[in-house]
């Protein structure tokens, strides 16, 4: 299906992820079926698209009209059957295989023939969730980067039996949603975490090794390197355990040492110091509040 005849989105996750997904579908003028594992999960996803358009409205890049119209685009259900009339599909839940392919045997069951399936992942296999369905030559991945409203880029990647029309139709299907899309082979990592999650790892390590203290580590790299965010506040951005999980995953497919999560990033994944969502990382957010 041409980008031309996508009228809905199925979005599959609430989360931080899937919530700036579905907004940015819903703001450029897309209808957006969400589909959530419960109410609550929901709610969550949509306190964060209100806090997002509401910065919006603020900034008056949005009118309090055109917000009322985004919200009026967005239904929400926790029944997979409701992704029937979906023109298009953006799964965006966690890092879990079965996971994911569970969804996706479910949804393949009921979405028509000619829709497109997109995965969001930032670290699994293209190639093997598009095994998961019956539809291997339309299913991509569409890497979005957090937070998805902000942020241009996304990393369009085609499994092996991938199309070149899939691959068309989500390069348009990015360059619709406001973003810049790169194409990218089906290799761990994709480009922007190939190069990033080393580097992330070797930061924990320099403060593991007492080279220097999280604050200077992070000063040095944004003054030095002219980086936004340090590397461990961008740990403890996303999450302690995303860097963990994903290195986890890259080590597991490459086996090359750089990838493998510091002692340091372990103990504090298991300790539950995640960063800002648990309130204290590398640094303590409860102190800087």
């Amino acid at each position: 299906m041409g980008i031309e005849n996508i009228r809905k989105v199925g979005v599959a996750g609430a989360g931080s992820m899937g919530a700036g997904i579905i907004q940015q579908c819903a703001v450029n003028g897309f209808e957006v079926q969400v589909l959530e594992v419960n109410e609550a999960a929901w709610e969550r996803g949509r306190n964060i698209i209100a806090k997002s358009l509401g910065r919006l409205v603020k900034k008056g890049k949005l009118s309090e009209g055109d917000e009322k119209a985004v919200w009026e685009r967005i239904a929400f259900s926790t029944d997979p059957g409701a992704f029937q009339g979906v023109d298009f599909v953006i799964e965006a839940v966690i890092e879990d295989f079965g996971l994911k392919k569970e969804l996706f045997e479910k949804l393949d069951a009921v979405c028509a023939e000619h829709v497109i399936f997109a995965s969001n992942t930032s670290s699994l296999s293209i190639t093997e969730l598009a095994s998961t369905t019956k539809r291997r030559d339309r299913f991509v991945g569409m890497h979005f980067f957090n937070p998805v409203p902000v942020m241009r880029l996304v990393e369009v990647i085609p499994g092996v039996e991938t199309s070149q029309e899939t691959v068309a139709t989500a390069r348009e299907m990015a360059k619709r949603l406001g973003k810049e899309p790169v194409v990218c082979k089906d290799v761990p990592g994709f480009i922007v975490n190939r190069l990033l999650i080393p580097m992330l790892l070797d930061a924990v390590r320099l403060v593991e090794a007492g080279v220097a203290s999280v604050e200077d580590i992070d000063k040095a790299m944004k003054l030095g390197a002219n980086l936004p965010m340090g590397p461990l506040e961008l740990i403890d951005y996303t999450g302690a355990d995303i860097s963990y999980f994903v290195g986890n995953i890259f080590y597991e497919y490459t086996k090359e040492p750089r990838y493998a999560p510091p002692h340091l990033l372990r103990k504090m994944v298991k300790a539950g110091l995640l960063g800002r969502k648990t309130g204290k990382g590398f640094y303590d957010y409860e102190e800087r509040d």
